[in-house]
């Protein structure tokens, strides 16, 4: 997807003629087979993850379709320096779509005032904020959901005068729509499709913005128009802001940033936490961070409620099932250790550790859990059989390596073929290598943790005595 915001107050007509040569410049590309073209807004939810984009006249999105997905970055790194030196007025966006719930914008910073803040205020405090993420080499661009300031002509009505002349404010406003920004009056059919009609000065006098004193005002009980400077003390330019964006009935102003290729969302806050929260706020003033940070930590703070009381209900079982204590510490400290598998896999595969790796995870955790009640049970049976607790330690484990073993090497074939899947990847990752050292580290760290937990002794090798000539028995025949 590419997403290009000119500044804002631009004409979405300005904005549609100019992207013809950006679809020309993409379609050119062989690895490209299609283009489609949005102005104004999104396109249509046709795809979950994606969150189409409010109107915008100033917005316009492209959807490109490649032959293969793993050129995706190349022509990305192809096309950004062609489109930043094409539209050095606007702010181009390629990103790619996103595998699993997915924000446009992987870091934000959202700046919250009063209700009545003033904007000028807000916009101070984020044009710092603003400026520390351009002095980041790992931030790709940064903007800020209040867009630009517009400036307007404004026309200050004099009523007395409009009263002689019979003009109202609404005859004023009607006016300046018609000559600047058109009336409809119409449709014309085109095959399928509607042209309006639009009513309004020719494009030489709209450009002559110093003529508006001049421009003819109807009144609504008269056919002969006034100049507009008879009605108005003055035509003054005013700067306001198009956009004011509220949350919890505040005033905020929402930063936004993408980190460079090859970067991510969180290395990337990392590296601004320090520097943005040194930026000074103004009394009443918040500060809090969106993007995949806050994301992250809604759907991670959602498995709480399911994941509390089920670790509840494992280490009750475990508890009636042994009949004591010390097993369900021995299995929680031996769960931790499959982190090496899980952090060795995820680094060579080159994959991230998100949501559905942390799900891997605790689907990893429940695995582990079995491999050591079937060891645990093993070696109460020994016991109950007789055995010394050292010999029903090693001879558990040595009995029990081989089952454990082939059920973490058929989990680990069932999962290989979710590795070529960009949306399973994480979780498959993450169960075959947790799983491959885990049960390792099950039947080699859980036999000294038992022995260690229950105080088993190694027995000592007591030598055999040394035994005299008497004892020995002569193996010689006897004389005759």
């Amino acid at each position: 997807m590419v997403d290009i915001w000119l500044p804002e107050g631009s004409r979405i007509q300005g904005l549609s003629g100019s992207l013809k040569k950006a679809e020309d410049k993409i379609k050119a590309d062989k690895r490209v087979t299609g283009v489609a073209t949005f102005i104004g807004s999104g396109p249509p939810r046709f795809y979950l993850p994606v969150d189409p984009e409010k109107p915008y006249p100033s917005y316009a999105q492209l959807v490109v379709n490649v032959k293969d997905f793993r050129e995706i970055n190349d022509i990305i790194a192809d096309l950004t320096p062609w489109f930043q030196e094409s539209y050095p007025d606007a702010l181009p966006v390629l990103r790619r779509f996103g595998v699993g719930p997915t924000n446009t914008w992987k870091v934000e910073i959202r700046v919250g005032g009063p209700a009545d803040a003033d904007p000028v205020e807000l916009r101070k405090v984020a044009g710092q904020m603003r400026a520390v993420i351009d002095a980041e080499p790992m931030a790709a661009y940064s903007r800020d959901d209040w867009r630009q300031r517009v400036q307007h002509l404004v026309p200050e009505y004099n009523q007395d005068r409009g009263r002689w002349a019979s003009v109202t404010r609404e005859n004023l406003a009607d006016a300046t729509k018609r000559a600047y920004d058109g009336r409809r009056i119409g449709l014309y059919r085109d095959g399928d499709d509607l042209i309006p009609i639009v009513l309004r000065q020719i494009e030489d006098e709209r450009k002559n913005v110093g003529a508006i004193d001049v421009l003819p005002v109807r009144p609504s009980q008269s056919s002969k128009a006034v100049p507009l400077g008879q009605v108005v003390d003055s035509v003054t330019p005013k700067w306001e802001d198009p956009l004011i964006w509220r949350r919890d009935r505040r005033r905020t102003i929402t930063i936004q940033s993408n980190p460079v290729p090859g970067v991510t969302a969180p290395t990337l806050r990392a590296a601004l936490m320090d520097k943005i929260n040194a930026v000074p706020l103004p009394p009443g003033y918040t500060l809090e961070w969106g993007g995949d940070y806050e994301s992250s930590s809604d759907a991670n703070a959602s498995l709480a409620p399911g994941a509390i009381p089920t670790v509840a209900v494992i280490a009750l079982i475990v508890v009636g099932l042994f009949n004591a204590f010390r097993p369900p510490l021995i299995i929680l400290c031996t769960i931790p250790f499959a982190l090496i598998g899980i952090t060795s896999s995820l680094l060579i595969f080159d994959v991230p550790f998100g949501f559905l790796a942390l799900l891997g995870g605790m689907s990893l955790a429940g695995m582990m859990i079995k491999n050591a009640i079937v060891l645990l049970d093993e070696i109460n049976i020994e016991l109950a059989n007789g055995a010394t607790p050292y010999d029903a330690v090693i001879a558990s484990a040595m009995s029990r390596l081989r089952p454990v073993m082939m059920a973490a090497a058929t989990t680990v074939l069932g999962v290989i073929p979710l590795l070529p899947d960009v949306f399973w990847v994480g979780m498959a990752v993450t169960i075959m290598g947790g799983l491959m050292v885990g049960s390792v580290l099950t039947m080699v760290l859980l036999p000294v943790l038992y022995a260690i937990f229950y105080r088993i002794e190694t027995p000592r090798l007591v030598p055999p005595k040394e035994r005299t000539a008497e004892e020995v028995p002569s193996t010689l025949p006897a004389a005759s």
